[in-house]
């Protein structure tokens, strides 16, 4: 075993223990092989890679998941612990570091410096409440609103699952994401929704049981955790997105719909939907995704990489394969930036790889450029230039 990344890799695979025997018996050679490895000090390899891509595995995907449901005790998203997800945090970026920088701990010297003249913050939890009259609430951490039927702390919206009203008296509430936030809502009927950023959802303030129980995700991206028809005397649940409707029965699935792309994409992650696509249905089964092209009206139904779909859910950045570009675009939905190319060429790089999103966008762009993909990069008034 030559490769410093496959070693990496394996020493963090043997930290979530999902080693295979042929593994181990490559990492116990490695000694035996390379003497000067007895003075490496590993936990340091480990933590300097925590920063970069993940293991494309699915055993570390759901080790990642896994403990981070065990540790959620409120409905918002939790940010990932960093002492056991250090292990899980490496990959496909570590290929290019030099054995000088892993293992000796040299700092490298920056050719080409990084210009930084406006701080970033970070994403967060906040949302406009557009209320039926009109009037606009604004809702982040820390400022609470309560009328008779909805509550809010600033970082989570519930509405009263107790209030029945007459069908002419239901009105329609949005809530809108903007860039740089995220939110968590609890609807009259108990279903739970988690907004991304850039995002609005249009819904009833109340449902009648016995009616269908209809929403809109007028544009953005959501995941749904819905309450069973079961428990509503047999009311079906749906989604509008634009020129698509997701039939519910009791179920877990992301919807990505941004204003700037041309695809809808559903994942279903538990139960069942029918996609309906101008009176044509299409049913998806368990970790299944489809992909709705909104100019020539196309749908394509395949299996899906849930793990990836909903890992923005967990407080994660997940790139499988993915271009430089929409990388950019995911960070300037969280981060609130914009983001420019002077080399386009740079637009079709792909990279692997998981990232916290409670990192500093400096971090993650640091990250980026030690790949050598990118010579440097610029943040200058909200706008970042990829060189």
């Amino acid at each position: 075993m030559k490769d410093v990344f496959n070693i990496s890799r394996l020493i963090i695979k043997k930290k979530l223990k999902i080693l295979s025997n042929d593994e181990k018996s490559s990492l116990k050679s490695f000694s035996k092989d390379y003497p000067f490895s007895k003075n490496i000090d590993f936990g340091k390899i480990v933590y300097k890679i925590s920063s970069y891509a993940a293991i494309n595995k699915e055993a570390a995907w759901k080790s990642i998941l896994e403990k981070s449901k065990s540790r959620k005790d409120i409905p918002s998203v939790i940010a990932i612990n960093r002492s056991w997800y250090k292990y899980a945090a490496a990959g496909s970026l570590v290929l290019l570091l030099s054995l000088s920088y892993l293992f000796l701990s040299k700092e490298t010297t920056v050719k080409n410096p990084v210009v930084v003249n406006t701080p970033i913050e970070i994403g967060s939890s906040k949302a406009t409440l557009t209320l039926e009259d009109g009037s606009k609430i604004a809702l982040e951490k820390g400022t609470n609103y309560t009328t008779n039927n909805v509550s809010s702390n600033g970082e989570h919206l519930i509405y009263d699952s107790e209030d029945k009203v007459a069908s002419k008296e239901i009105g329609f509430n949005f809530l809108t994401i903007p860039k740089g936030g995220e939110f968590f809502i609890q609807l009259a009927d108990g279903t739970k929704v988690w907004l991304n950023s850039e995002s609005q959802l249009k819904y009833p303030v109340a449902f009648i049981d016995g009616e269908v129980r209809k929403v809109e995700l007028v544009y953005g991206e959501a995941y749904f955790e819905v309450s069973p028809s079961t428990a509503h005397k047999g009311s079906k649940f749906e989604v509008f997105t634009k020129k698509q409707t997701v039939q519910v029965i009791g179920t877990q699935f992301n919807i990505k719909a941004y204003n700037n792309e041309n695809n809808i994409y559903t994942t279903l992650v538990e139960g069942k939907v029918a996609v309906d696509i101008e009176g044509q249905r299409h049913l998806l089964n368990p970790k299944q995704e489809s992909n709705f092209n909104l100019l020539n009206n196309s749908l394509k139904v395949y299996k899906a990489d849930v793990y990836n779909s909903v890992a923005w859910k967990e407080g994660l950045f997940s790139f499988n394969s993915m271009p430089l570009k929409d990388i950019m675009k995911v960070l300037s939905r969280w981060y609130n930036v914009e983001v420019t190319f002077e080399n386009t060429k740079l637009e079709n790089v792909r990279f692997n790889g998981v990232l916290r999103k409670d990192q500093d966008l400096k971090e993650i762009l640091t990250t980026i450029k030690t790949t050598k993909f990118i010579n440097a990069y610029e943040i200058k008034n909200r706008r970042i230039i990829i060189k």
